[in-house]
C-alpha cells in the first residue's frame, strides 16, 4: 500500500464493510499497510488469538502493541495515533457527537436489519422490511442537501456509512422495494462519495456484493 512507512497490518475480509471501512480511512490518511486477508468460514490461529473476545474482523495491529478490534474503534485510533495525517472526525464536540451518533445508527439499523433479511424467513424478515425502509429514508432525510454527511467535507461519518451503499441495493432486490425511490439522494450521495480513490478502491460492485448475499443466505440462512 502507498504511504509512509507505519508498521500496520489488517486483519480483513474483501466484501466486509467493517473492514472497508479501516481500509478507505487508511487510504485517506495516506497510511501504509499490509492487508492480512481472513478465511472466515475457518478461523485461523492470528484471529483467534489478537480477537479472542468477538473472533472476527477487523483487527489492527501497531508495531506490537496491543490489538486495535473493532471498526469504528480504528478509525478513532487512527486519528489518534497518527495525529499529523488528516483527520477523519471534525474538531468541532458537537460535529464530532454528531458523526458518531450516525455512523453508530447506519451499523445498528442498516445493517442489522439487513443482515435478519437474508438471514430470516416468514415474519423476522417480513418485519425487518418496514425497519430497513425507515431506516434507509432516515439516513436519506438527514442527508438533505448536504454533499455529503459530514457536510461539504467527506470524514468520518462517510467513511462509516458509505460501505453498506453497496449493500443496500442487494436488500432492495432481497425486500422487494425500491432502494431509488426510497432514499435517491443517498444514491446520489454514494456515487459521489464512490468518485474519490480512496472508496474507488476498497468497494466492491453492488452486483458482486449481491451475489455474496445469496451465498451468505444459502449457507448461514434459515431453512
Amino acid at each position: 500500500m502507498a504511504g509512509e512507512k507505519t508498521g500496520l497490518q489488517l486483519l480483513d475480509f474483501w466484501v466486509s464493510p467493517f473492514a472497508q471501512r479501516c481500509r478507505i480511512a487508511l487510504a485517506e490518511k495516506g497510511l501504509a499497510y499490509e492487508s492480512l486477508p481472513q478465511d472466515l468460514a475457518n478461523k485461523g490461529e492470528l484471529l483467534l488469538r489478537v480477537n479472542p473476545v468477538h473472533k472476527k474482523i477487523p483487527v489492527l495491529l501497531h508495531d506490537g502493541r496491543p490489538p486495535v478490534c473493532e471498526s469504528l474503534i480504528i478509525l478513532h485510533y487512527l486519528d489518534e495515533a497518527f495525529p499529523g495525517t488528516p483527520p477523519l472526525l471534525p474538531a468541532d464536540p458537537v460535529a464530532r457527537a454528531h458523526a458518531r451518533f450516525w455512523a453508530d445508527y447506519a451499523e445498528k439499523k442498516v445493517f442489522d436489519c439487513g443482515t435478519t433479511l437474508w438471514k430470516r424467513t416468514g415474519q423476522a424478515q417480513a418485519q425487518a422490511r418496514p425497519e430497513m425502509v425507515e431506516a434507509l429514508r432516515t439516513l436519506d432525510a438527514e442527508l438533505g442537501d448536504k454533499a455529503y454527511l459530514a457536510g461539504e467535507a467527506f470524514g468520518f461519518v462517510d467513511i462509516a456509512v458509505v460501505p453498506f451503499a453497496t449493500w443496500i441495493l442487494g436488500y432492495g432486490r432481497l425486500a422487494e422495494f425500491s432502494v431509488e425511490e426510497v432514499c435517491p439522494r443517498l444514491l446520489a450521495w454514494a456515487k459521489r462519495c464512490g468518485e474519490r480513490e480512496s472508496v474507488a478502491k476498497n468497494l466492491y460492485p453492488p452486483e458482486k456484493v449481491y451475489e455474496f448475499i445469496g451465498y451468505l443466505k444459502d449457507t448461514y440462512g434459515d431453512k
